[in-house]
């Protein structure tokens, strides 16, 4: 990793599991990361970045080139506003249409602090809030600018025409979400990521068209490459014809997203893959805080064996939505086997536990927060489905006070998809007791979703490798050990319209005098070679296991021991388990067909090898953090009524974590010290 000084003896090159599981983190020396946070009050920092950043002149912009891996929020944003600066930008996509990526799925809304309705919210309280909510591990500066840029990103996809809802009055109708007590989330008609990736999409197509951004589709980036210390290019695969192709440029973006389906079930679309990331990892990249994934509460439960992705339901229902399980453990088991339905259990016998528990935030607790208290009320038998494993989502009470009409105006669409996937309708009466109208309740359970963890960068979003940055999700910065409802549009948005196009030009402003290289060199060679020779290993294997039956596998052992709660036992279990699953991978994979022309089971090959990896990380950073925070829960810290017990004098840093070499290395740590300045650290409480 660059610049990074090695911790001596920390880990050995092979260590043994166990013995690993020992390391105390607190007895390891601490190295200063440069993460080139600006000097001044944190509310001033960005404004005296800018005022001082170097600049490119318009005139130049045009002889510098960028690459932009990936086209979802992230990913489209910058490569249009770069395109509309000046710069020549190559855009990279998955997909056959930058239409379709992952971002276009999400059903929540964007976070932006816009106090339309005097509640009390602004700039501070939603950067606390955010800080709040991540348990006190993201960096205080990254935050503060994600808050004071969010008003802008409402202004400008408004400006694009997004369909933002309305009040009465004109002014744009938001609500509140997990997390938060205030109104802060917008919502577009129909799914906000899709109106947003629309708005997104027509500002980058009228770039296409003016000739400053070149889209290239069905294309999946397979290397970084790097040449004297700096990121000059890609190896990519087109995914029609099987070619492999290089690409060259003063930068390079990547805006690829997180690492959910290394768990195989998750909401995320089946080509989400954290691999481009993982490249750079493996590059000399710093991939930091890896164990932070987050629980989602609100996905409807799993059913069957042969699922390959799970839906979710969008957070913005835990606003009227009420949940809860049975009081008796005797109404559990009869709605466990089917004899009963929710709606047959009177409101006298309803135990609305997050409101019990968490009585000033009540369902719109934080994620991390609500997953566990399902998955207790699960654990002591008191779930609804079948396996035991939900609980309900009721919208009875808002129906009653609200009406049917306008519940359906918020959440209609909601109703209708999970009628399909479940045929049954939270907007039909399910009973009348007692004069009491009782609506179908959803059933609902955690689920595997976003990642907090990803490629390390400073505050100008650039790696540990020069000319390398990252974007939106598959960077660490802005959330901390969980994220709040609704700010991964936020922060997607505010990285590509309104923070990148500024910190690049630092670096590229020295790039003026480097003319357009040929990819005709070693590094480039070196880098195709690899890739060539790693789908030729792929298809020789010729094993008796397909792709998605290891990748399968690999996904239980993640649910398992790295999942929802976690132990230094699992943990150690997990790496074994993680071990031998490689083995098998290298030694009975079994991909059909040729490298040549389109070859899907080959790609998903690609990808497994990766998610295999970047499983074990999660593994490394989960019993190296000897605490519980957020998304990363460890029972063995725990208070007595069972909420995440911080160790903030041992491990109050952003792990990071620098790749050996090789898969079969241990990976070795650094870590960067949070320096929290605005915020006093406390104890979260959601109770008062």
């Amino acid at each position: 990793m660059a610049d990074y000084k090695k911790i001596e003896g920390m880990i050995d090159s092979t260590p043994i599991m166990s013995e690993y599981a020992d390391i105390e983190s607190s007895k390891l020396p601490e190295f200063q990361i440069d993460s080139k946070i600006p000097e001044g009050p944190v509310a001033e920092k960005w404004t005296n970045y800018k005022a001082h950043q170097k600049l490119v002149n318009p005139a130049n912009k045009r002889h510098l080139d960028i690459i932009v891996v990936g086209t979802g929020l992230a990913g489209a944003s910058a490569a249009s506003t770069l395109g509309e600066l000046g710069f020549n930008v190559f855009n990279f996509c998955i997909q056959d249409s930058p239409r379709r990526a992952h971002s276009i799925a999400a059903q929540g809304g964007i976070n932006a602090a816009k106090d339309y309705q005097n509640d009390g919210d602004s700039v501070y309280r939603l950067f606390y809030d955010t800080v709040k909510g991540g348990d006190f591990r993201s960096r205080e500066a990254n935050v503060y600018r994600l808050a004071e840029v969010s008003s802008n990103i409402i202004d400008q996809c408004v400006a694009q025409g997004v369909p933002f809802a309305r009040e009465y009055g004109g002014l744009l109708a938001n609500r509140s979400f997990g997390g938060a007590q205030v109104s802060r989330t917008f919502y577009a008609k129909g799914q906000t990521g899709q109106q947003l990736l629309l708005g997104a999409y027509s500002s980058l197509n009228r770039q296409i068209e003016k000739g400053t951004v070149k889209s290239y589709v069905r294309r999946e980036m397979l290397d970084i490459v790097i040449e004297d210390g700096e990121a000059k290019g890609i190896i990519a695969r087109n995914l029609v014809t099987g070619e492999i192709e290089r690409h060259g440029a003063h930068a390079v973006v990547i805006a690829t997203g997180g690492y959910g389906n290394v768990f195989f079930l998750s909401p995320n679309a089946m080509a989400s893959n954290g691999s481009a990331a993982f490249q750079c990892y493996r590059k000399g990249a710093g991939f930091a805080n890896p164990c932070f994934t987050q629980i989602h509460p609100t996905c409807i439960p799993v059913h069957g064996d042969q699922q390959s992705k799970l839906t979710l339901m969008s957070e913005s229902l835990r606003n009227d939505g009420r949940i809860w399980v049975p009081k008796k453990l005797e109404d559990a088991k009869k709605l466990q086997s089917g004899e009963i339905k929710g709606s047959d259990i009177p409101e006298a016998d309803r135990d609305y536990y997050l409101e019990r528990r968490y009585p000033a935030f009540g369902n719109l607790v934080p994620r991390d927060v609500a997953s566990r208290a399902a998955k207790e009320r699960c654990d002591k038998g008191f779930g609804v489905n079948n396996t035991g494993l939900a609980v309900f989502l009721d919208f009875s009470d808002a129906i009653n006070r609200l009406g049917l009409d306008t519940v359906r105006q918020r959440y209609g669409n909601l109703f209708d998809m999970y009628e399909e996937i479940t045929d049954v309708n939270p907007g039909e009466v399910g009973k009348e007791i007692n004069g009491e109208t009782y609506y179908n309740p959803m059933m609902i359970f955690p689920a595997i979703h976003y990642t907090m963890g990803g490629i390390w960068v400073d505050y100008e979003l650039q790696t540990s490798l020069k000319g390398l940055f990252a974007i939106g999700e598959c960077n660490f910065s802005d959330h901390g050990a969980n994220r709040l409802g609704a700010s991964a549009l936020m922060q997607g948005l505010a990285d590509g319209y309104f923070v990148l196009p500024y910190t690049i030009q630092n670096y590229l402003s020295d790039q003026i005098t480097v003319p357009r290289f040929s990819t005709d060199t070693p590094e480039f060679d070196e880098a195709e070679k690899k890739c060539i020779e790693a789908q030729e290993s792929f298809l020789k294997i010729q094993g008796n296991r397909s792709v998605d039956s290891i990748h399968k596998e690999l996904g239980h052992i993640m649910w398992e021991y790295v999942g929802m709660a976690r132990t230094r036992e699992g943990l150690t279990t997990a790496l074994e388990k993680l071990k031998a699953l490689r083995k098998e991978f290298q030694t009975n994979l079994y991909v059909p067909g040729t490298a040549e022309g389109m070859n899907i089971e080959l790609d998903k090959a690609f990808r497994l090898n990766d998610f295999i990896t970047m499983g074990e990380l999660v593994a490394y950073d989960a019993l190296n953090r000897n605490e519980s925070c957020g998304g990363h829960f460890r029972e063995e810290y725990q208070t007595e009524e069972g909420e995440a017990k911080r160790d903030d004098e041992n491990y109050f840093y952003v792990s990071c974590w620098d790749y050996q070499g090789s898969d079969d290395k241990a990976p070795v740590l650094y870590k960067e010290p949070l320096v929290y300045e605005a915020i006093k650290v406390q104890t979260r409480n959601y109770k008062s």
